[in-house]
């Protein structure tokens, strides 16, 4: 009657299965039971008190074997992990509670057994999945993590890209603005040129008035007449026809003497004296520190005015001159070799040189706009431009209504200022 109103038992095949995967998850070893002593002695199984090591069913005893779990501190936490211990407790009890309703055969206790070792493995499920659920969103946040740092390096190497990019334009900027510092210190260093040649004509303005200009040129001009006489006097001491030799100077040249024959030989060393001359500001320093003037050549053998020197002597004393002069080509051969003989004829003629030169450079230190006109033959006199080369008063009636012969020294136009050509008049 008692098996006719209890509930329906599940099949045996069943319970056993269920044992069966119990075991392959707790990992129990082999259950050993032995037949009591006093069969009398089975607890009810209804309570639900901890098991010992020791459990007595229906007089058997049961041996349950612990179950070993790794604890992996890395997998799961501690709450974990002790959560699982309960279960597993539980699971345990439940297992024995189970067993001990079969001996004796009680279905009420097998059922309540059984529903609380599978509400159990719920648990013990529902904990795998919660871990594994747990695992695949470590394992989505780390690929996640990984694809958040994969484009961070992805960026980074293009940004990479780019600086190196910028860098090469960068290094190709400063290649160009390299080239223009060194363009623009050339152009510093010109203008720092012009400035230092602006300062020192400046400078040397104060000192180098008109009226020393004006000074120079007399000098200059006296200078020249005091050549040409000495060269005179050698061409009348070796045989020279002074008229002749006039004649080729100024062919068309009408003379009030034969004595002003000497300004065509004035005239002629004038020309190639400031043939090719440009008015330039130059230092003079090493030149008027020296009373000798063969003492600034010698010094500054490679100066601007000792080739202007040796060029001028070439051009104004003929080698057939200077043959006869002194019968033989010395002074030419020295001038030629870049040397300055030390004889008193060369050293007038460096005394001329050196007025004409420093004549020629301080024009422009006056007035940077300073000019040289010349007077052509045949020009009607002007008191404003021009001046007679005779001093005596000779052609004082000529300079009325004269014209010009010859031109024997420049004129110079700077500020508002005219330095006087001086010319040859004729009637």
């Amino acid at each position: 009657m008692e098996s006719a109103g209890a509930k329906p038992l599940k099949p045996s095949s069943n319970i056993s299965d269920i044992v069966s995967k119990f075991a392959k998850v707790c990992k129990l070893r082999s259950i050993g039971v032995h037949q009591p002593h006093n069969s009398n002695n089975a607890p009810s199984g209804e309570d639900g008190s901890d098991v010992t090591e020791d459990t007595e069913c229906g007089g058997v005893k049961v041996h349950p074997q612990p179950v070993e779990v790794t604890r992996e501190s890395k997998m799961c936490g501690d709450e974990e992990l002790s959560k699982l211990f309960d279960i597993v407790s539980t699971l345990k009890l439940a297992y024995v509670q189970l067993q001990e309703a079969h001996l004796p055969y009680n279905p009420k206790k097998i059922i309540a057994a059984d529903e609380r070792f599978m509400a159990e493995l719920e648990a013990i499920c529902k904990m795998k999945r919660a871990y594994k659920e747990k695992q695949f969103v470590k394992l989505k946040s780390d690929s996640s993590r990984s694809d958040i740092l994969r484009k961070k390096i992805e960026l980074n190497e293009k940004l990479l890209k780019e600086f190196k990019l910028q860098m090469e334009v960068n290094n190709s900027e400063i290649i160009c603005l390299q080239k223009e510092l060194r363009d623009l210190d050339l152009v510093n260093a010109t203008l720092a040129e012009k400035v230092r040649q602006i300062s020192l004509q400046r400078k040397t303005a104060r000192v180098w008035t008109i009226t020393r200009f004006q000074d120079t040129f007399r000098a200059a001009s006296k200078s020249i007449h005091d050549f040409a006489k000495p060269l005179i006097n050698l061409m009348k001491a070796t045989g020279w026809d002074l008229d002749l030799a006039a004649k080729a100077v100024e062919a068309e040249a009408a003379y009030l003497k034969r004595s002003h024959k000497k300004y065509a030989f004035e005239a002629y060393i004038a020309r190639r004296m400031f043939y090719g001359l440009s008015l330039k500001s130059c230092n003079m320093d090493g030149i008027m520190r020296y009373d000798d003037p063969i003492d600034a050549l010698i010094e500054n053998p490679d100066s601007d005015f000792a080739r202007y020197c040796g060029e001028k002597y070439l051009q104004v004393v003929h080698p057939m001159m200077e043959t006869r002069f002194f019968g033989n080509l010395d002074h030419r051969t020295l001038v030629l070799s870049g040397k300055h003989p030390r004889t008193s004829f060369y050293q007038i003629f460096a005394r001329m040189a050196r007025w004409v030169w420093v004549l020629h450079s301080i024009a422009p230190m006056i007035d940077s706009e300073a000019k040289m006109f010349a007077v052509k033959r045949g020009s009607k006199f002007s008191h404003v431009y021009m001046e007679s080369v005779v001093e005596d008063g000779e052609d004082a009636a000529v300079s009325d209504g004269g014209q010009v012969e010859f031109m024997v020294m420049p004129g110079f136009r700077m500020l508002e200022t005219l330095v006087k050509s001086r010319v040859y008049l004729s009637k």
